[in-house]
């Protein structure tokens, strides 16, 4: 949810400046199908509005593909900074996830200042839930896990990564920028 933020806030940005989402047509984008495959990917392996996930088995290899399918897009539109930036980010948030095989760290505290008691609690209770393990001295590269967090009182707030910002600020950038500016890249 914390990329729904960025999504709002650069659009903002671009509709203050004068801009358009039309002129967002105009970005030579390759292989946008890329990132929609793997955000059903995700969807469907993890839980976001129900207790279970509607695919249960294989999800750090779907996760794994996942994360594939985004570099593809990334490597593919590298030309254009801001999805090098976001590919800067997801390659944090990759980075941790390996090294934590297959799930990304997450700070129970954040999750709870957050105002997302109920994973907080799986995390303490069953140590991983959905693509999350509980942060500890026995995971790697907590630095790059969910640590982060907006609090309870803003809608949709979670605890994130500092990849995740990285992607943020990408996002933000893009669409702030892209629906004004006739330079694409």
């Amino acid at each position: 949810m914390f990329f729904l933020w960025a999504v709002v806030l650069g659009l903002l940005i671009g509709l203050l400046r004068g801009g358009s989402l039309q002129r967002l047509d105009d970005y030579p984008l390759r292989g946008l199908w890329l990132v929609l495959l793997a955000l059903v990917v995700q969807l469907l392996i993890f839980p976001l509005f129900t207790e279970e996930p509607v695919i249960s088995s294989a999800t750090n290899y779907l996760h794994f593909l996942s994360y594939a399918l985004l570099g593809a897009f990334v490597l593919a539109n590298l030309r254009i900074w801001q999805v090098a930036l976001m590919g800067l980010g997801g390659l944090a948030n990759v980075a941790a996830i390996v090294a934590n095989g297959g799930y990304m760290p997450a700070s129970v505290s954040s999750l709870q200042r957050a105002g997302q008691s109920a994973v907080a609690e799986n995390l303490l209770n069953y140590e991983t839930y959905g693509n999350v393990i509980e942060m500890s001295s026995s995971t790697y590269l907590n630095f790059f896990g969910d640590w982060l967090y907006f609090p309870d009182w803003l809608p949709l707030s979670t605890a994130f990564s500092p990849g995740d910002v990285l992607i943020g600020f990408g996002l933000i950038a893009f669409l702030g920028i892209g629906m004004v500016s006739d330079k694409r890249t």
